[in-house]
């Protein structure tokens, strides 16, 4: 997002924190219902034109979206929602995807609450590396011909019982509601939103074998002090790296494997 739909963002951002800081709202219920407010709008693109319409006065459309939405939602979703609409967006669609955001922290939220946001993390992580590995399930996922109800069973029987609630809601919102993105870019943008709770930077970090605790432990303390952020660290085994570890943060590559340095070995011999 740019210009103005950054700063309404990072304004919804803000009341958002302080509305979740009450422990006493639903923070389920609020994404379940900020999700479907996602998707009213998705739906009808005349209304969100309306909605963030700068001809029209902030509260002239903050009174639309209440009488459209009251008595749908609860009074924490009406209040955040009225909020937005307030706000100038650059472009309609910046709003929809921005509820969507938050939709995506409640759940978050609700499992930080119960001191769960790090196995949501992992679970999210592990479900992205399933999905790579396997073409015959992505295909399945994402085929535009199967009914959202079919998909739906497939995750319940996939992840039921066996991951976090949270990490099963959220995956299902990605497939039932793809926003036009990728499976792949959906799980991603989940891990990063997660980590973000915790002000913490994703490393994905490849290696040979398995890493101890405490190798993880002291290569986290490490990039921690690095970036001068803490670090989550999402493991990944390829044997194919034969030694050593490959980190990547964002776009940022730390390569010390064995492979990756036979291949300088070869590149400077045939050079």
């Amino acid at each position: 997002m740019n210009g103005a739909s950054r700063e309404a963002l990072s304004s919804a951002r803000e009341q958002f924190d302080a509305l979740t800081d009450d422990t006493s709202v639903d923070a389920a219920k609020l994404a379940e219902e900020l999700a479907a407010v996602t998707a009213l709008l998705d739906r009808e693109v005349s209304l969100r034109r309306v909605l963030t319409d700068p001809a029209q006065a902030g509260e002239a459309r903050a009174e639309l979206a209440r009488r459209l939405l009251g008595g749908q939602v609860g009074e924490a979703t009406l209040g955040l929602v009225t909020g937005m609409v307030k706000a100038r967006w650059s472009r309609s669609r910046d709003l929809p995807d921005a509820i969507e955001e938050l939709a995506f922290s409640a759940d978050l939220v609700a499992a930080q609450r119960v001191d769960r946001l790090d196995d949501v993390e992992d679970e999210l992580f592990r479900f992205g590396r399933i999905i790579a590995s396997s073409g015959e399930l992505r295909r399945a996922l994402t085929d535009r011909k199967a009914t959202t109800s079919a998909k739906t069973e497939l995750l319940h029987t996939l992840l039921g019982g066996r991951t976090n609630p949270v990490t099963e809601r959220l995956v299902i919102r990605l497939v039932a509601q793809p926003r036009g993105r990728s499976l792949e870019a959906g799980l991603d943008a989940l891990s990063k939103l997660a980590a973000a709770r915790r002000d913490r930077m994703v490393a994905v970090v490849t290696s040979a074998v398995p890493l101890s605790d405490g190798q993880r432990q002291r290569l986290g303390a490490a990039l921690a002090q690095l970036y001068g952020r803490q670090i989550h660290l999402n493991v990944d085994v390829d044997p194919e790296v034969l030694g050593g570890v490959q980190v990547r943060i964002g776009d940022e590559v730390i390569n010390g494997t064995i492979a990756e340095r036979l291949d300088e070995v070869s590149r400077r011999m045939a050079g």
